[in-house]
């Protein structure tokens, strides 16, 4: 009868360790795949302390800046190239996601003369759709003032290399708080990542007012 239960217990142990151990090689197999899911989708490699990313939008400064075609709310197709002969302002933004900042920084372009001058355009660019932005005009009026460029498949975003900067609290999904000045060549003058996520209105003026 001993000799049985002895039996028993090794065999009942035996079904433990292994258990244990399909356990743990799907836990760690699963660790692996997930890390590489999430490598493949945020591909930030570093180097010399810079993410790719970072490297992409600082090279814009002094560069042409890349041409692209979006639709805004009102549905007016509007293309980079054709606004040669204005200084442009490019706003990167969360937008609906990021309420109250986003809102209070789109809003003020709006509220600001000196951005709706006759030599002077300001885009604000999300990648929110246009029914979303429709509540939350709906919730802001004022937002309406100011003009919004769907970005849907993210391809300017990329190209522009915002979606994973320091202001981005969604990596590869969002753009964060990013500015662009382009002069009225299509040059690349200033830019900056804002993870303070401030109205940065006379601050882009300044900017402005060093262009002819």
């Amino acid at each position: 009868m001993i000799s049985i239960n002895k039996s028993i217990i090794i065999w009942v142990l035996s079904i433990i360790v292994f258990l244990g151990a399909v356990i743990g090689a799907s836990f760690l197999l699963g660790g692996k795949s997930n890390q590489e899911s999430s490598e493949a989708d945020h591909p930030a490699e570093h180097h010399e302390g810079q993410s790719v990313y970072e490297d992409k939008f600082n090279a814009l400064i002094g560069q042409t800046a890349p041409d692209f075609e979006l639709y805004s709310y009102n549905g007016e197709k509007i293309r980079l190239q054709e606004q040669r002969g204005k200084k442009v302002v490019l706003f990167f933004t969360e937008g609906v996601m990021c309420y109250p900042s986003c809102w209070n920084q789109i809003a003020a372009f709006g509220k600001d003369e000196v951005f709706k001058s006759e030599d002077t355009v300001v885009f604000s660019i999300v990648v929110d759709t246009k029914n979303e932005w429709k509540k939350a005009i709906d919730k802001m009026p004022e937002l309406g003032d100011s003009t919004i460029l769907f970005d849907l498949t993210k391809s300017v975003s990329k190209e522009y290399g915002v979606l994973s900067l320091s202001s981005s609290m969604h990596k590869g999904q969002f753009p964060g708080h990013t500015y662009l000045i382009i002069d009225k060549e299509g040059i690349v003058r200033f830019i900056k990542d804002d993870v303070q996520m401030a109205v940065r209105n006379d601050e882009l003026k300044a900017e402005l007012e060093k262009l002819n």
